[in-house]
């Protein structure tokens, strides 16, 4: 079995979509857009930029689109790419680009069975749009082929009277009841809240009906600040395909551009003690990863694995697997003398960020 080195969030840079859901934060920042991404940089350089060589080893990549990752036609060959590269694939989507998945469905089989799908299930907006069949026929294509998948729905207040219906609906066509993330609410990025107009205690007890330990630890965490050591920046990364530039996390005191020379190494820096956002609002990938290993959390797997009427599971054996395993098990952890000569440099990384933004919002302060 393969030892999982690192966790890669790729961000790939498509901000238009097939569906249009009021809870989306593409939707918030006003950032959709009708034109299809230029990819800066071919799969040929994709590939060579995130290698085994250059990674460490066999790594967990994510490739989510801010709008709907499949759109671009070039996606599935980015997906081969690191597939090939002995990686294991996560891909959201909505499942309603059938031409990416007629593509997808075509690889061999020993690819398929790295590759898995987190499907959005967006109920309002495919029933609104006549996009059901064609979203879980899209399912049952990959899963026949030999992926794996999960179900997950966003659980906004406006979906609160078809809770039942959608329960149903996902029973009936793959054999259990989907998991639900938690919303979040990015008019605010200062605190980034849940997007509800209930409490958190009402749309806890709203939400727990579908029996989702994703849910549940999600919510568990989701307020939190994270004052613990982090390793994000070196065991877990946050990649633009779009630029090349791969950061420590979303917000990110170092960034390097990784794929205008193959040839150089990738220099990994654990962000440490200076974790710049106000919680870890995707705590369901990189903390069930074990960016922050002295943490209790459950496994990826199972937060993201069902067993079905039938005892089938969502997860296949070796995704289910991997996805079992902690980042801790591959990576060296740092000595207390280590942890201070990396808290020292972010330190110093995020005095000169504040300094920069205190020199762009108030120019006329530092001039002579």
């Amino acid at each position: 079995m393969e030892q999982l080195k690192r966790f890669i969030d790729i961000w790939v840079p498509v901000t238009t979509c097939t569906l249009r859901c009021h809870y989306c934060y593409i939707t918030h920042h006003r950032l959709f857009d009708k034109e299809l991404p230029k990819f800066k940089y071919s799969v040929e350089t994709f590939r060579k930029g995130l290698s085994q060589a250059r990674l460490g080893g066999v790594c967990m990549i994510n490739f989510c689109g801010g709008g709907e990752t499949l759109l671009p036609p070039e996606m599935p060959q980015y997906i081969r790419a690191m597939l090939e590269e002995g990686h294991y694939v996560m891909v959201v989507t909505n499942a309603t680009v059938n031409r990416a998945f007629d593509e997808i469905v075509a690889f061999p089989p020993e690819l398929l069975e790295r590759l898995f799908f987190k499907f959005s299930y967006h109920y309002l907006e495919l029933k609104k749009r006549n996009l059901l069949d064609r979203f879980f026929s899209n399912i049952h294509k990959v899963v026949d082929a030999g992926a794996s998948f999960t179900l997950e729905a966003t659980p906004s207040d406006e979906l609160i009277p078809y809770i039942e219906e959608m329960k149903s609906v996902a029973l009936k066509e793959v054999g259990a009841v989907c998991h639900v993330t938690v919303a979040r609410d990015e008019h605010n990025m200062s605190s980034i809240p849940i997007l509800s107009k209930m409490s958190p205690d009402e749309y806890y007890q709203t939400w727990k009906v579908f029996d989702s330990e994703f849910f549940d630890y999600k919510f568990s965490v989701f307020s939190e600040k994270r004052t613990e050591f982090c390793y994000a920046g070196d065991w877990t990364l946050f990649f633009n395909l779009g630029t090349g530039v791969l950061s420590q996390c979303y917000c990110s005191l170092y960034n390097q551009n990784i794929l205008d020379d193959t040839s150089k190494p990738i220099q990994f820096k654990a962000i440490g003690h200076h974790c710049l956002q106000p919680h870890c609002y995707n705590a369901h990938a990189f903390l069930t990863f074990g960016a922050i290993p002295e943490h209790v959390a459950p496994t990826h797997a199972t937060v993201r694995n069902r067993v079905c009427q039938d005892g089938t599971e969502w997860l296949k054996p070796r995704m289910k697997a991997f996805m079992g395993e902690k980042l801790v098990e591959g990576n060296e952890v740092y000595d207390d003398a280590k942890k201070k000569r990396v808290d020292r440099e972010m330190a110093l990384r995020e005095m000169g960020r504040t300094m920069r933004r205190m020199i762009k919002k108030f120019p006329h302060c530092f001039r002579k």
